[in-house]
């Protein structure tokens, strides 16, 4: 599903006209990128919970704290990758990770590594 409504994004995308009218094109583009990126970070926070529970770091910081103040240090974490994540990929990436699953996988697990140790060193200090 989650594909399917990346793929409609990108194919709505590709309508946009260059002139001056507004018809609501704009808008239903908008609405449509707005859904693929929610998509998308969804699937970034999804990876990074995953990855920064593998981290020694993570490991021995999470023995002296509660569940609720992990699940909060991870949201925040997560958070921040996933507000940093749009800006990591270009549109063609986005495209690909539509259509192309194992694409995607990849390009997600990119983005977090790029972004996951910035942001969990900010949050745990």
């Amino acid at each position: 599903m989650a594909s399917t409504m990346m793929l409609a994004t990108f194919a709505l995308a590709g309508c946009t006209s260059t002139g001056t009218t507004n018809n609501g094109t704009g808008t239903a583009i908008g609405t449509a990128n707005e859904i693929g990126m929610n998509v998308f970070r969804a699937a970034i926070d999804n990876q990074c919970r995953s990855q920064i529970e593998k981290q020694n770091a993570w490991r021995v910081a999470s023995v002296a704290m509660t569940e609720a103040q992990q699940e909060s240090v991870k949201t925040n974490v997560c958070g921040c990758v996933s507000e940093q994540a749009p800006q990591q990929v270009t549109i063609v990436e986005l495209g690909n990770a539509a259509i192309d699953s194992q694409y995607r996988t990849q390009l997600v697990a990119q983005v977090v590594a790029k972004s996951l140790q910035s942001c969990y060193t900010s949050f745990v200090q």
